[in-house]
């Protein structure tokens, strides 16, 4: 992947994650640094922040992919499941966190939608389909990650800017 297409991946992410932030209340984004008054609306509700103990991520681990019998369901983090939203699943990092995984010269920036692996294998990443299909992932694989940064949580995390012909047709030209 040249430059220039990771950066038009990037900001594909980043423009997805922009609706969700003017949908969080005033006093979100006090917790990042920014000067906002007050707000009595409760926080959106998260999933608990794991323990600094039991976070470890390395340089590179196992990564399978999930999507077919999962498509449709909600994920941990609240996205609806689609053959073409882009995440990974982690058992330990917040919702939004975001991660660059690298597989075999390509490389993709997803966030942090769902709970897992649970496959038995001993995996540390569940890669969605549209992520699998990104990187080129077809099988079981060990690929390169990094954690990048952080995105609000939202229903529309994960969710491509818009959705490929094929996908909707199931595979076949629309029309």
């Amino acid at each position: 992947m040249s430059i220039k297409s990771a950066t038009a991946t990037l900001l594909l992410a980043l423009a997805a994650a922009l609706p969700a932030l003017a949908a969080l209340p005033a006093g979100a984004l006090a917790t990042t640094g920014g000067a906002v008054a007050p707000s009595e609306a409760p926080p959106p509700p998260t999933l608990p922040a794991p323990q600094a103990s039991k976070t470890r991520i390395h340089s590179s681990g196992i990564a399978t992919w999930f999507g077919p019998g999962f498509y449709g369901k909600r994920t941990a983090c609240g996205q609806t499941l689609t053959p073409a939203t882009v995440g990974v699943a982690n058992r330990t990092l917040p919702c939004g966190t975001l991660i660059k995984v690298t597989y075999a010269g390509r490389s993709v920036t997803v966030p942090v939608l769902d709970r897992g692996p649970y496959s038995g294998i001993g995996a540390d990443w569940d890669l969605t389909g549209g992520a699998a299909l990104a990187l080129g992932v077809s099988e079981t694989v060990r690929i390169g990650t990094r954690i990048v940064g952080a995105a609000p949580n939202s229903s529309a995390l994960g969710a491509p800017l818009v959705a490929p012909t094929g996908l909707l047709a199931g595979g076949a030209e629309a029309g």
